[in-house]
């Protein structure tokens, strides 16, 4: 009975060191988020010194450091960190629903269901409409291509087995519709679309911000409330219902919030690729599997990797400005095969 009382006690004691552990690490990580946010600001074609950047944030700069800082740089700087949260955050929500690390937004076809509808936007609008719609297009065509997946892999239930590879059948298809609209649409709006398809935070203004700042703290929230859930639903599907959740009905919730985060991302910013895949899988690494602490950690860890690739690709070959998207992919694509071969050896 002794020993008995010791191990109930010692338990809490595991758990309370477990979560100091996992809350010093997300606050390190907030920190190096922010001081890749001021570095960042400092760097370009015109230098400005770390001291002039927090002095023109809080507002005692010259009128050309303002410009530079405020209107140029960190409308870019806060969207690329915006959107690789949201991808990261959706790669985490898909990665426990289909219980395997290699899963990302563009494995139900989220992603390259996005780019087809807004490749198909570009193609035919033929400039009639405001490119302001083009984030809308860009949604609708990831929640089809998602909706395709989930009803195509249904059968007395979605197994997260047929799930996977329904999505890729669908992402495979809608990456060939990208090609296809482009080759259809006028020549001249040929390079636009390549560009945004690659992925791109060029010319970002304070308008892209704000498009996408409510999808992506809102959609946060609701899937922070879902924590317990994501926990329980990468235990099994029996395991799950053992527990009380009411598995298909929160599968297609989670699934709708992860193609929301996903396709808004790619709507403002275009295919930018491996972000929902490697950012959740670091976290994983760092923190644990308790939803509570992966998803946020994720969100940081997946918008610092957006806001250092784009900070290599707008000064690494100045005066060219490469899109993030070449960057996150020759990054991704190495790591990816590192996973799979590590998967192997499993």
């Amino acid at each position: 009975m002794n020993n008995f009382k010791v191990i109930r006690s010692q338990k809490p004691m595991f758990s309370f060191h477990v979560e100091k552990r996992s809350m010093g690490i997300l606050i390190l990580l907030a920190i190096l988020l922010v001081a890749a946010v001021v570095i960042s600001i400092g760097l370009g074609s015109t230098r400005i010194p770390v001291l002039e950047v927090l002095k023109t944030l809080v507002g005692l700069g010259n009128g050309t450091e303002q410009l530079i800082v405020l209107e140029l740089r960190l409308p870019r700087i806060v969207l690329s960190v915006l959107v690789g949260a949201a991808l990261a955050v959706s790669g985490a929500i898909l990665q426990a629903l289909v219980r395997n690390p290699l899963a990302s937004p563009d494995l139900i076809g989220t992603t390259s269901g996005a780019t087809a509808s807004a490749m198909a936007f570009i193609a035919f609008s033929n400039g009639a409409y405001s490119i302001h719609w083009l984030p809308v297009a860009a949604l609708i065509g990831g929640f089809f291509a998602a909706f395709l997946t989930y009803i195509t892999a249904w059968k007395r239930g979605v197994s997260p087995f047929r799930f996977a590879l329904i999505g890729v059948s669908i992402s495979t298809a809608m990456g060939a519709l990208s090609i296809y609209f482009i080759l259809s649409g006028p020549i001249y709006l040929a390079s636009q679309a390549l560009g945004w398809m690659s992925g791109t935070v060029y010319g970002s203004s304070w308008n892209h911000v704000f498009s996408l700042l409510p999808w992506t703290v809102g959609f946060f929230i609701l899937i922070m409330m879902q924590a317990r859930t994501l926990n329980s639903l990468e235990l099994g599907d029996e395991v799950a219902k053992g527990l009380g959740v009411s598995v298909e009905r929160k599968r297609l919730i989670l699934i709708a919030i992860s193609v929301a985060l996903a396709a808004a991302a790619v709507g403002i910013a275009g295919g930018i690729g491996f972000v929902g895949l490697m950012a959740p899988h670091m976290a994983r690494k760092l923190i644990g599997s308790g939803y509570s602490r992966l998803l946020p950690a994720s969100a940081i860890l997946g918008g610092l990797f957006v806001l250092v690739a784009d900070l290599v690709a707008r000064t690494l070959f100045v005066p060219l400005d490469v899109p993030v998207g070449v960057f996150t992919a020759a990054v991704g694509a190495p790591f990816f095969i590192m996973m799979l071969y590590r998967s192997r050896q499993g």
